[in-house]
């Protein structure tokens, strides 16, 4: 079998969804999560913590990327990959400053999810956490939240069952020209299926950065409302996308 090229490869990744092929195209292009990784060393954050921030972006963007918008791999995953480690810094800088009490419960909570991924291959819902801990589903949707789990780039659970809806998925990174290219219009249209609340939770959310918290305090509901309504939105826009 004859070697494929960059775009016959992505083109086949795209079909089969083959781990080989993807694992393939990493190889190719690891060297650019090295380069942007030691470019953000000296800031307080190990080396080995950047590369592995750097390649796991790497792979996500492989899974993203869509040969047919005739852009260059290259082009693409370098602002992603960036983008990903700035988010890193962030909400490192967020962790840091967290009160004690939270702190201690986000420990606990991402020891437990660790735990549970570890057992049953997939991420537990809110009210499992919750009940295991003995915490309260608020003090749970905060520590996730403050802890980066709900996330442009974490995995929602949709009626309290894990799918593979991706908030990076469904909006547009900042940093990346192949997103607004590929996202916005598109993006403008399924707006216009939300609500009035609706399209307020996103503009807040994840046009002007708001903490979950802060965006039920915008529209005077509680916190857990904001983070269920978050989740039906984001499967709602997710979807329409899939469609456009």
């Amino acid at each position: 079998m004859t070697e494929m090229n960059e775009e016959e490869l992505f083109r086949e990744y795209r079909r089969t969804g083959d781990v080989k092929l993807r694992n393939q195209l990493a190889e190719r292009y690891l060297y650019i999560a090295d380069i942007l990784a030691k470019k953000f060393t000296g800031r307080g954050v190990d080396y080995d913590d950047l590369k592995q921030v750097a390649s796991l972006a790497l792979l996500r963007g492989i899974d993203r990327f869509n040969p047919d918008l005739n852009m260059q791999f290259t082009t693409f995953i370098t602002p992603t990959i960036a983008g990903e480690i700035k988010n890193y810094f962030r909400d490192k800088a967020r962790m840091v400053k967290l009160p004690r009490k939270l702190s201690e419960i986000h420990a606990k909570v991402r020891a437990f999810c660790a735990d549970y991924e570890g057992r049953t291959g997939k991420k537990p819902a809110v009210k499992e956490i919750a009940a295991a801990l003995a915490l309260s589903e608020e003090d749970v949707v905060r520590a996730l939240e403050v802890g980066n789990a709900i996330s442009l780039d974490s995995t929602m659970a949709k009626n309290d069952d894990e799918n593979d809806n991706s908030l990076y998925a469904v909006l547009p990174d900042s940093d990346s020209t192949y997103e607004r290219f590929e996202n916005n219009e598109a993006l403008k249209s399924a707006m216009k299926t939300l609500s009035e609340t609706e399209r307020k939770l996103v503009n807040y959310r994840f046009f002007e950065s708001l903490s979950q918290s802060e965006t039920a305090k915008k529209l005077g509901v509680s916190q857990m409302f904001v983070s269920r309504l978050e989740r039906k939105v984001l499967a709602k826009l997710k979807e329409f996308l899939k469609e456009a």
